[in-house]
């Protein structure tokens, strides 16, 4: 698969890709914002919906979700994650873990930075988000210290691995030590894998669940096909864990039971297609993205005052910005104005406190975009 200038279509991103992204920025800014690639989808998932809205039927689905793409994911996760769980402790959805568990007065504990959609989640539901500062690195984290934070009120612990923004992922001994934490507290873990395939080498991915039987009892795993795939916009993820009675809980949660909530069938057709057709294509991505971290990493930190890690994994880059003397909102205003460069600064609002002085750049694009991005970057600093 080639990932060449020619794999974008910007006519048709301008009028499609939003969430900060190339339909919301003004024309000839470039927006190295929303994790989402500009690489249009592979052609065997294209193929798979083309076949199946051919016939012309949109009927119900299951309301547990469509045989095809549970055993699809089943397989996947016992094949490429190590981990063991049946068709019926898999529903497809949007995730709602955070509204089964928790209840106003209950307590969750998140990384600090960390994607705001966790905080969200959990405020949502009326419950406290606990923050757990993880350094901007991928040095060892020790988990031992989130003893600290846990009180009578911690229902749940969100792992996001491969973390957002800093692009770490968590070794196999810092999953165990955090599993265990949590099996001795019998606390929750919703792990967030939605990043698990953009992994580069020599790290390896682990999923918390494939360590031993007790820690995946307590683990659900949510996980979707945007970051991998570019299917944001079919809005499909999916939920499974080992454990019956917490997954019957969910499902009775979910409401699936009634015509009027579930995940879409055109979208579960696509994830299937995804997992079992498109893994040539996927390593495909990865390699480019291998290629576009390393270039973009090179290029950071040959500018003076911005200096970034190579991330593990995840195609997002958490660049340090103190030494330009500006801070991250004001960085990102004069970006956009004087580089027509949209990035997403390190706010609070966005990734928590942790991420004060940095920015946050993805490079899911292609060679040409990215240099020229970062050429206009280099100009105006």
């Amino acid at each position: 698969m080639n990932f060449d200038p020619s794999r974008i279509d910007l006519s048709i991103l301008k009028n499609r890709a939003y969430n900060l992204r190339w339909a919301t920025v003004p024309e000839g800014v470039i927006p190295l914002t929303a994790a989402d690639p500009d690489f249009k989808c592979a052609p065997v998932i294209l193929e798979a919906i083309e076949k199946h809205v051919k016939d012309g039927y949109f009927s119900y689905a299951p309301s547990e979700g469509l045989p095809e793409f549970k055993q699809a994911l089943s397989t996947f996760l016992k094949d490429k994650r190590n981990v063991s769980i049946s068709t019926q402790n898999i529903l497809p959805l949007d995730y709602l873990t955070c509204k089964t568990i928790l209840k106003p007065t209950d307590e969750a504990i998140i990384f600090d930075p960390v994607d705001f959609l966790f905080q969200y989640s959990i405020e949502k539901v009326g419950a406290k988000a606990v923050r757990f500062s993880i350094p901007q690195s991928s040095e060892k984290i020790d988990f031992n210290q989130i003893e600290k934070l846990i009180t009578a009120k911690t229902k749940l612990i969100c792992l996001c691995n491969p973390l957002n923004p800093t692009g770490k992922v968590f070794s196999k001994e810092e999953l165990q030590t955090l599993g265990e934490i949590a099996v001795k507290h019998n606390i929750f873990i919703l792990s967030d894998e939605i990043w698990s395939d953009i992994v580069f080498k020599p790290a390896v991915f682990t999923s918390i669940a494939s360590i031993n039987e007790e820690i995946s009892n307590q683990t659900i795993l949510v996980t979707g096909f945007s970051k991998s795939y570019g299917l944001a916009g079919l809005r499909i993820g999916v939920i499974a864990t080992q454990n019956r009675q917490l997954f019957q809980n969910i499902f009775e949660t979910s409401l699936h039971q009634s015509t009027i909530h579930g995940a879409n069938s055109i979208g579960q057709i696509a994830a299937a297609a995804a997992l079992t057709d498109a893994q040539d294509w996927l390593s495909g991505f990865i390699a480019h993205l291998q290629n576009m971290r390393d270039l973009l990493t090179s290029r950071i930190n040959s500018i003076s005052g911005l200096s970034t890690i190579s991330p593990d994994g995840c195609y997002v880059s958490f660049i340090n910005i103190q030494k330009t003397g500006m801070n991250s909102e004001n960085i990102s205003n004069h970006l956009l104005k004087n580089a027509k460069v949209a990035v997403v600064p390190g706010l609070p609002k966005w990734f928590g406190e942790g991420a004060t002085g940095h920015i946050r750049i993805s490079f899911a694009t292609s060679e040409e975009v990215l240099n020229e991005a970062l050429n206009r970057i280099e100009k105006a600093l």
